[in-house]
């Protein structure tokens, strides 16, 4: 039988790669979307969702269960980008990151796990980010709703385990895809402190996602963690220094560690 998977913001980028390829592959592939009606390039079927909307996710987990009988697999993908000072940040902006980035993927979970333990299987992989793993300057609050999630997912995969449910963290890098476009830059204030800084550091992280790696190798790497049996607490994708930056922030004093991340962002 043909494994059900549910990927949340399949519409585009990350999620719509990881559709596509596990839909090849032989898997029944329901992605989601806000406003499904407006995307009409999807090989696979989309599901309404809001991911900020408790009622949403229940509407959209139960029409899954509804269509297919069961459900194996949960990518939490679906995620929003955000730059800028974390003093100049409005907070309605970072509440809103972290309703879309943390407490959405939670209710998800919430949302699943009954159907899960009934079944006595099921695989939960949480979309997070090699950000996540540091707090990055100008990139505060994205690091850390994606920390956040990564604290999460460690907990709650032992809480799970007995149940037969598996979760596991995966963290990419940089990728290709329009997440620049999307993510809610905070604006460069003239005269501001930050003027200087924050509008060359902006600069250079979207020339880091311009020039990212294809998301088809997140596309693959989420198969390979599906066709585990035992997956890891944590997969990084992506180039190899970004993936090297977590084994140095282990080993190098934190100072050290903080003046690399200044050098890099030219601080």
């Amino acid at each position: 039988m043909s494994k059900v998977v549910l990927i949340t913001g399949g519409s585009s980028g990350i999620g719509k790669s990881i559709g596509e390829f596990l839909h090849q592959k032989g898997f029944v592939v329901y992605g989601t979307s806000r406003n499904p009606e407006k995307i009409t390039n999807s090989i696979f079927p989309l599901v309404a969702l809001d991911v900020r909307d408790k009622q949403s996710i229940v509407n959209c987990v139960a029409e899954v269960i509804q269509k297919s009988g069961r459900l194996d697999i949960v990518i939490n993908n679906a995620g929003v980008g955000i730059t800028g000072p974390i003093e100049e940040i409005p907070t309605e902006e970072i509440r809103n990151n972290f309703e879309t980035n943390l407490f959405g993927p939670i209710e998800v979970m919430k949302a699943v796990l009954p159907q899960m333990r009934e079944q006595k299987s099921g695989l939960i992989i949480n979309i997070t980010s090699i950000a996540g793993y540091m707090g990055l300057p100008y990139r505060g609050i994205y690091s850390a709703s994606k920390g956040a999630l990564e604290l999460i997912t460690e907990a709650l995969r032992m809480e799970v385990k007995s149940f037969g449910i598996q979760i596991t963290n995966v963290a990419p890098g940089d990728f290709a895809t329009n997440i620049a476009a999307g993510r809610y830059h905070a604006p460069v204030v003239q005269g501001s402190a930050y003027e200087v800084p924050y509008g060359n550091t902006l600069k250079e992280m979207d020339s880091h996602v311009d020039s990212g790696s294809n998301p088809n190798e997140m596309a693959e790497a989420i198969f390979a963690v599906i066709q585990t049996k035992k997956p890891k607490v944590h997969y990084k994708v992506g180039a190899f220094m970004q993936k090297f930056s977590i084994v140095l922030k282990r080993i190098l004093p934190d100072k050290v560690y903080e003046k690399m991340l200044m050098n890099h962002y030219k601080l």
